[in-house]
């Protein structure tokens, strides 16, 4: 399906414009993440006690403020695929998953939860996920996330050529 898209350029002016909101006072006067509401949605699940555990304290609001981002970028992208694209569909195997992989949903949903589940303590380590990294630490030129984002794109090429078997021509 072709549709219009914005040049590239527009998509870095358009960031740019979100960042400058989201750094100010009027927007979340802190830089964009994701990987702090895992440990806040957590303590409100379990009834934490911010006394007890103090990052629960230091990121109490941050952490209310990822929740409406990360719900805001779910419903955007249900909104986006229903209506404008008309691609939503419901599948618990993508189908790059059975092409490169197998038809195990069990073998889906392992593969899954265990990348994510090391996904989220790298990103608790690294202080931020990559989201936090790419957009808000490379907009400030920090070193650290010029290094998280080496380290990243790095990975991701082996686990891209581990993952998918793809043999050069």
């Amino acid at each position: 399906m072709s549709m219009n898209r914005l040049p590239w350029w527009m998509g870095g002016i358009l960031m740019s414009g979100l960042l400058l909101l989201t750094f100010s006072i009027y927007g979340a006067d802190r830089p964009i993440g994701a990987s702090t509401y895992v440990p806040y949605f957590a303590g409100i699940i379990f009834d934490l006690d911010p006394e007890k555990y103090s990052y629960l304290k230091h990121i109490a609001n941050p952490g209310a403020w990822e929740g409406v981002m990360l719900f805001g970028a779910l419903f955007g992208g249900f909104v986006t695929s229903v209506f404008i694209t008309k691609s939503f569909r419901i599948s618990l195997i993508p189908t790059g998953w059975q092409k490169y992989k197998n038809n195990s949903v069990v073998s889906r949903l392992l593969w899954s939860f265990f990348s994510g589940f090391i996904m989220i303590i790298g990103a608790r380590l690294a202080g931020g996920c990559t989201s936090g990294h790419f957009m808000s630490g490379m907009s400030q030129m920090a070193i650290s996330s010029m290094i998280f984002g080496t380290v990243v794109l790095i990975v991701v090429i082996v686990t891209g050529r581990l993952f998918y078997n793809v043999k050069e021509k």
